[in-house]
């Protein structure tokens, strides 16, 4: 077992691809333009039902997809798509030897990198390497509480994992989250936590940073959850869901350089606006005044663009639910100042904000027990921050909500939550496009982009995928076994894996 060692302290043209909780960036291509609107499902498989299918990682060299699966047992099923068109489960390599659920799978140069919690998910877990050929195991390292992203950096040397580190449901055992940098060459692991950020606090949260929760401790109150790294594999960057902020890290020198609050989303503006009731029989999208989203993001993807970086995430919200700590009430349940609020209790009946879910955590600006604003989790969106300054460049406004509508695929039960809950993004590059494809998990659907201008994001099409989908790989023409573009979508309800064969022009 490795030592974890703390440390308490955090471009040129195009290059990519980032892809969910598995795929890194590989050089562009030169191939045959393919019709962006094009995808067409080609084949599907069933691992097992909830919980059997979240998050996939493809290994070209051997045209296998890894799935984890924590149905019945937890594992991982070896997927064959040498012919995409006809896929089967070739293998299953038991989890259970390591640990509990695995969360999250990685592959590069013949390896397979598996994330793992311990059966006590509050205690450090394991990074588990495989080979993807023979499915032996090459080395298990321990890392800090929940891992539940991992990621090879660009140039394979690195294993990068977000260590999430929840608390226990009485929170009386809430671990550090953290980050742990594994060197491939000898398997040694530093883990990162977050205090010599604490001195910090007051200007992050001026700024949107979010510690909150029982004892709103510093270190315990970060919270790991998805990982990015650029294309020249010197930096990752880290969503800290919880915390709607994200952070930057020197792979080399095992450093967090800074974190980057994001702010919130105006809702009372005409492009923002939003469906905030269930009850109310329509699916109509206005602005609402004193209403903010936080950004919140889960995954998050590198693109890097004439020399800029940018990052494009999914800001799909997440709140704390547990037995000692809900940080969500209805607006019906909380009170709201007359000042700023003066028709209140027409506001607070079902048909209008009654029903929306807010975080009791922000709001109160004067702590006097009534709400001066509302904010609730998530903005509904994908956006595009330029990674060097932290500026947001650009954000899908209510656009998804708008498409999936007009797809008939609205879900209206979930207006008064996330609506159609941006979960995942993944960029990738098809003949001369650049790409982003986003996730919607209550929506059952992904969303193409062209990204070609990342600043300036087009929509072009929607498509319908299995119930919550979570994983998303993009597999590039000159990796895919037909020399086409393929899109592989995993959905954790249903445990259905799909994939999409592009159509050539």
């Amino acid at each position: 077992m490795n030592k974890i060692k703390f440390i308490y302290p955090f471009l040129v043209a195009v290059t990519l691809f980032s892809c969910q909780k598995d795929e890194v960036a590989t050089p562009l291509e030169n191939t045959q333009n393919e019709d962006l609107s094009g995808y067409q499902e080609i084949a599907s498989i069933n691992l097992g039902g909830l919980g059997a299918a979240e998050i996939t990682a493809f290994d070209p060299s051997t045209n296998r997809l890894f799935a984890v699966n924590n149905g019945s047992e937890n594992k991982i099923d070896v997927i064959d798509i040498s012919n995409p068109a006809s896929i089967s489960v070739i293998k299953s390599i038991s989890m259970t030897p390591y640990g509990g659920y695995v969360n999250s799978v990685a592959v590069s140069n013949g390896k397979l990198a598996a994330a793992i919690e311990s059966t006590d998910k509050q205690a450090p877990g394991k990074i588990v390497v495989f080979n993807t050929t023979t499915y032996a195991e090459i080395k298990s390292i321990t890392v800090g509480a929940l891992p539940d992203m991992v990621t090879f950096s660009p140039d394979g040397n690195y294993i990068i994992s977000a260590n999430e580190g929840e608390p226990s449901a009485n929170y009386l055992n809430d671990p550090e989250g953290t980050i742990s940098i594994i060197k491939v060459s000898d398997y040694s692991v530093t883990t990162l936590n977050f205090a010599s950020f604490e001195s910090q606090l007051a200007s992050l949260t001026a700024k949107g940073f979010r510690i909150f929760g029982p004892g709103k401790n510093f270190n315990k109150d970060i919270e790991p959850e998805y990982i990015t790294v650029s294309d020249d594999s010197k930096t990752a960057y880290v969503t800290l869901q919880e915390n709607n902020a994200i952070a930057e890290v020197d792979i080399a020198s095992a450093t967090i350089k800074k974190i980057t609050p994001l702010g919130f989303k105006d809702y009372s503006l005409a492009p923002n606006a939003i469906d905030v009731s269930d009850r109310d029989n329509k699916i109509e999208f206005n602005p609402v005044s004193k209403l903010f989203g936080i950004y919140m993001p889960d995954a998050i993807a590198f693109l890097n663009y004439n020399g800029t970086p940018y990052l494009f995430t999914a800001n799909e919200g997440d709140s704390r639910e547990y037995t000692a700590f809900t940080e969500m009430k209805r607006v019906s349940a909380v009170s709201l100042d007359a000042t700023n609020f003066p028709n209140a209790s027409a506001l607070k009946t079902d048909l209008n904000l009654g029903r929306l879910n807010i975080t009791t955590t922000l709001g109160d600006n004067d702590s006097d027990g009534d709400f001066d604003a509302l904010y609730s989790l998530g903005s509904r969106s994908f956006s595009v921050w330029n990674a060097t300054t932290g500026s947001q460049v650009f954000d899908s406004k209510n656009e998804l909500d708008i498409k999936a509508k007009e797809l008939a695929i609205y879900d209206d039960a979930r207006s008064d939550d996330k609506s159609v809950e941006p979960e995942s993004v993944c960029v990738g590059r098809v003949g001369n496009k650049n790409i982003a494809i986003v996730g919607l998990e209550r929506a059952d659907a992904f969303a193409i982009y062209d990204i070609t201008i990342p600043t300036a994001p087009v929509f072009v099409k929607m498509f319908k995928t299995g119930d919550a989908p979570e994983g998303i790989i993009f597999i590039p023409a000159s990796k895919s076994p037909i020399k086409q573009s393929l899109i592989v979508i995993s959905s954790e309800n249903d445990g259905l894996v799909k994939i999409y064969k592009s159509t050539k022009l």
